[in-house]
């Protein structure tokens, strides 16, 4: 996990819905209940740009939290533990 160059003030996934982590992570959202806000790759202008600026990374999901930290394909295990913190 690192920090993110944008602020945002809730949780925010980066991911299509043709990616298999990205609906796998989206089902890690709703058991925890979880708000958060999706940006579709493939229907949002730029977000595909501003994932790979976060990340430096072509990999989806990119999760980015309220504090900055994000992560990049997590594990539900890494999710779940860094939506606790």
């Amino acid at each position: 996990m690192t920090s993110s160059p944008e602020p945002v003030d809730r949780v925010t996934m980066f991911g299509g819905d043709w990616c298999r982590d990205c609906r796998r992570s989206k089902a890690v959202f709703e058991r925890l209940g979880t708000e958060y806000t999706y940006v579709d790759l493939d229907s949002v202008p730029g977000g595909a740009d501003r994932a790979y600026a976060i990340s430096g990374r072509t990999n989806i999901p990119v999760i980015v939290f309220p504090d900055g930290r994000h992560l990049v394909e997590p594990t539900d295990a890494e999710l779940e533990a860094a939506l606790a913190l």
